[in-house]
């Protein structure tokens, strides 16, 4: 009954708090100074037609590598849960059951289409909505439906791991040359690349290549950890 009361006590508490939040709320009818800053400079400073990828890029480049970091950490910590002992396996064979003919036809179909979308989201990051996020989300997605296809078939860890490993420190380089061959003052400077026309593929420096590492490695991440709960 005390628990109750606690619980029932800590809810409208909760509850008062975001009701007041909501009526004391006040919307901006301006943006502000930084944000000023980046819509009217954003597209000639950096040579990127999509305002979101110049911002997550290059001018919060750090809160980007923070991300990619957690990201990292989270599929680190699925596996070390997951991971199974050596006298936990089991020895026996199992039954298994395989996938009906059509998941196995529609994958063949659909699963390198996911792989070419995701491809494509993350190399026009720049220039349409979308990134190495996205993308590598998508093409993690396309693992998942090969899994459902061949669920006795497994990923090779090591290239996976060497491919994450290696995303992660051209990310990170990338990042120390903005610095050290422009003098920028920041993590990640993409004009150490010519900027390119804008509006075509080739422009707004480094950040397609940025992008497709990011993608990389958020598309391998994704993977092992599918690949870690499959096998648990």
């Amino acid at each position: 009954m005390i628990k109750r009361f606690f619980i029932a006590l800590s809810l409208i508490i909760l509850a008062g708090t975001f009701a007041k939040v909501v009526y004391n709320f006040v919307p901006n009818t301006e943006l502000t100074n930084v944000a000023k800053h980046y819509v009217q400079h954003g597209t000639q400073e950096l040579g990127a037609t999509n305002l979101v990828t110049a911002v997550v890029v290059t001018y919060r480049g750090l809160d980007t590598l923070g991300e990619v970091v957690v990201l990292f950490i989270s599929a680190a910590g699925v596996g070390l849960l997951l991971r199974r002992r050596k006298n936990d396996l089991v020895t026996k064979e199992e039954k298994r059951t395989e996938p009906s003919f059509l998941v196995q036809s529609v994958a063949e179909i659909l699963v390198p289409l996911i792989f070419m979308l995701g491809a494509y989201i993350f190399l026009n990051g720049h220039l349409t909505p979308g990134g190495g996020f996205q993308g590598g989300a998508v093409i993690a997605s396309g693992t998942m439906l090969l899994f459902l296809a061949a669920p006795y078939k497994h990923l090779n860890h090591g290239v996976l791991t060497a491919l994450e490993s290696i995303s992660g420190f051209a990310y990170v380089l990338i990042g120390i040359l903005g610095v050290t061959l422009l003098g920028a003052g920041h993590f990640i400077d993409n004009r150490f690349l010519p900027l390119g026309e804008l509006g075509t593929l080739l422009s707004a420096g480094a950040i397609p290549i940025i992008y497709i590492i990011i993608g990389l490695k958020v598309g391998t991440e994704l993977s092992v950890v599918l690949e870690d709960m499959r096998e648990e």
